[in-house]
């Protein structure tokens, strides 16, 4: 077996890498503009949105949106790097002078391994904090509501240790940015889970080690109900830990992840969806490289009559077969049906043997 030349290496490198960057901007370009025509839609409910607003916020998004779809984006740049060099009969030349399969995909392989780490280490970050400035315009200027937030559905959940156990708070809406809840219960267990009691109040506040209740009933157990007009509840939670703990997955950058993932178990809630997020970002750039072999087994088969038609079909139902299974894994693992590392990195390593069975078939019959 030849060693493959340097210069060989960077042509292909290279070459796979302005056809990622074209694919890119053109995936990118359609999604902004197809995001921009909704963002109008919902800008022309509202009045003194001006469209100069409506772009930015186009912008602020568009690194959220690139990261769900830059496996398509390899996977498509691969496709058209192998064609061209098929069509180009530069496949045909390196495989006559005895290049490897192995070989002449290992520098494409690179390249895609080092765009999977910048994706996960410099551009989720930065689209974490676009996506946040996004987030806070479209509450602002596309939300008919800016008084108060909803963190769930039915209100928010807050578990926090006392003295003599834990406990266990409800509120239905939260006045931001003071952090005053709203219609505030508040359950009472012991360390051996039995409960004690409960609290009932119009509104609780949040200030520096402290919860402080207003209006409050007190529900001990074999007890009458207690009227407190002012109730302190020891806290060592903070207004930015419980803000931040409950963000979703697109409003943190992979460097801040740990710290939220430790905050969410200190107050008790699941974080398995956060790890999942993890652990995904982890796999980006094996997910990357499985792309390319996946490429590589459909580009590189024996063209028949409907060659460049099969090609084009079979690219895309790489893609959402991967994308499915991606989703379907990661729903899976947030829900305790599998644990958080298969959900999060089985599609790369399913791919890849994928990827590596069909070359191994084509490669050696």
């Amino acid at each position: 077996m030849i060693r493959i030349p340097k210069t060989l290496s960077r042509y292909l490198s290279l070459t796979f890498s302005l056809n990622l960057l074209g694919m890119a901007a053109i995936l990118l370009g359609l999604i902004y503009m197809l995001d921009m025509v909704e963002l109008l839609r919902r800008a022309a409910k509202f009045e003194n949105v001006p469209l100069s607003l409506v772009i930015q916020m186009g912008f602020l998004k568009l690194p959220d949106i690139g990261q769900t779809i830059f496996p398509f984006i390899i996977l498509f740049s691969a496709l058209f790097t192998f064609w061209q060099l098929s069509r180009r009969q530069e496949l045909v030349v390196l495989r006559s002078a005895g290049v490897s399969v192995w070989q002449f995909l290992a520098p494409i392989a690179a390249v895609a391994a080092a765009a999977g780490l910048l994706v996960a280490f410099v551009v989720n970050p930065l689209g974490a904090i676009f996506y946040g400035k996004f987030r806070l315009l479209e509450n602002m200027y596309l939300d008919s509501d800016h008084s108060t937030v909803a963190l769930f559905d039915e209100g928010l959940w807050l578990r926090q240790e006392t003295l003599d156990g834990y406990a266990m708070l409800h509120a239905d809406k939260v006045e931001m940015p003071s952090w005053k809840l709203q219609e505030v219960t508040t359950f009472f267990f012991d360390k051996s889970d039995i409960f004690t009691k409960r609290i009932d109040a119009d509104a609780a506040q949040l200030k520096a080690g402290e919860w402080v209740f207003q209006e409050a009933v007190q529900n001990s157990v074999n007890e009458q109900p207690v009227r407190v007009p002012t109730l302190i509840l020891p806290t060592n939670l903070t207004t930015r830990e419980i803000e931040d703990s409950f963000s979703t997955p697109e409003t943190m950058g992979f460097w801040n992840l740990p710290s939220f993932i430790a905050t969410l178990d200190k107050t008790g809630f699941d974080s398995t969806r956060l790890r999942i997020h993890f652990q995904t970002l982890l796999a980006q750039p094996f997910l990357f490289m499985s792309m390319i072999l996946l490429a590589a087994a459909v580009a590189l088969r024996p063209q028949r009559q409907g060659g460049t038609f099969l090609f084009i079909v079979g690219g895309v139902v790489i893609g959402f077969v991967m994308f499915f299974l991606s989703s379907f894994l990661q729903a899976m693992g947030a829900s305790h049906q599998i644990p958080v590392f298969l959900a999060a990195w089985s599609p790369a390593l399913l791919g890849s043997l994928l990827g590596i069975a069909a070359l191994l078939t084509l490669e050696d019959g």
